[in-house]
């Protein structure tokens, strides 16, 4: 008598294994799962400013906030979540990115950074005011780094029989965590 084990269809032992491929690892599935949950609730991030009143001063049970510069909370709020939100976004995307110009995502989060702490600055006139000063240090390391790197990838493309993303993988830092991948930079 044969075995019902091996007379199974090979379509449905194909399909049992890649149904449960993406749950052999429940940490990657509860991280992706908890990230695609925040970008996905991005656009109700966004107009959550709608909640705050169109008043000068804001009394909450947490806070009070004045906004001097602005012409009430609720403008202010908005503003800020203008610059909050795209941060967000690209906080995850270079923390997530496997790529080997991921490095060129740290350009726009600097302008991102520099313009939600100019929003706090207490006497604000213009918003986002000299911010490309600010940015030259931060794309005078980060372009030319890019720049090398690319070059290094093409000279082995020309002189190696490797393929782009053998190449790719060669050239990809991967820290473990949060804070390995900060401690890459320094």
């Amino acid at each position: 008598m044969s075995n019902n084990n091996n007379n199974k269809p090979p379509l449905e032992s194909k399909k049992r294994k890649s149904l449960s491929a993406p749950l052999k690892n429940k940490k990657n599935f509860i991280k992706g799962s908890i990230l695609a949950t925040i970008i996905a609730s991005t656009p109700y991030f966004f107009y959550l400013y709608e909640s705050v009143p169109d008043v000068e001063i804001w009394d909450t049970f947490l806070f009070t906030y004045n906004s001097e510069g602005w012409t009430n909370a609720n403008i202010a709020m908005w503003a800020l979540i203008g610059k909050v939100i795209p941060l967000l976004l690209l906080l995850i995307w270079f923390f997530t990115n496997r790529h080997w110009w991921y490095h060129a995502i740290i350009v726009p989060i600097s302008m991102y950074s520099y313009q939600i702490i100019d929003f706090f600055k207490p006497k604000l006139t213009y918003i986002d005011e000299y911010q490309l000063v600010k940015l030259v240090p931060v794309m005078a390391i980060i372009i030319p780094t890019i720049y090398l790197i690319r070059a290094k990838m093409f000279n082995k493309i020309n002189n190696a029989d490797k393929t782009l993303e053998e190449l790719e993988e060669e050239f990809r830092l991967s820290p473990k965590n949060l804070w390995g991948k900060i401690k890459q930079y320094f």
